[in-house]
């Protein structure tokens, strides 16, 4: 089975490998001393304390190995200024003509993707639609619920 490639831009590759350091450092080590402490508290079998600390523990192991995951297999995507179509790593404002609204959206990978900052993943079911497309353009956007059309009104 081929390995999964996650497409990011440098600064996305960056902060991913910074909070892999975090984890693995930082929060890691104060996990471990919030599991002493509670130890130090007596009978494990009732310690909401120590229950909660190794809660915390496998959530932090678990997002520890899916970032090793995607940094190992990470491919950085070169910013360009090119704004004759969309790709990846640009801002797209799109014109939804059914209710009149206007959206900004970024076009990242899936690790940097923030819905409610506007940055969407570029396998979203948006951003599939609005990639090589031109200014002007009117695409149909595909998803679960059905599908709908977004007009392109800029690209930087």
């Amino acid at each position: 089975m081929a390995d999964q490639q996650f497409f990011m831009s440098q600064k996305g590759y960056e902060e991913a490998v910074e909070r892999l350091k975090y984890l693995s450092t930082t929060k890691r080590d104060e996990i471990v001393a919030r599991i002493s402490e509670a130890r130090s508290h007596g009978d494990l079998s009732e310690n909401a304390e120590y229950d909660a600390a190794r809660n915390e523990q496998a959530a932090n192991e678990g997002e520890i190995v899916e970032l090793e995951y995607k940094v190992k297999h990470a491919v950085i995507v070169e910013e360009s200024s090119d704004t004759s179509s969309v790709h990846f790593g640009s801002k797209v404002t799109v014109l939804d003509p059914d209710f009149g609204e206007e959206e900004t959206y970024e076009i990242t990978g899936a690790t940097e993707a923030d819905p409610f900052a506007g940055k969407i993943a570029d396998d979203s079911p948006v951003a599939m639609a609005l990639l090589r497309h031109k200014k002007g353009d009117v695409v149909t956007v595909v998803c679960p619920e059905g599908q709908y059309s977004l007009k392109i009104v800029n690209i930087q």
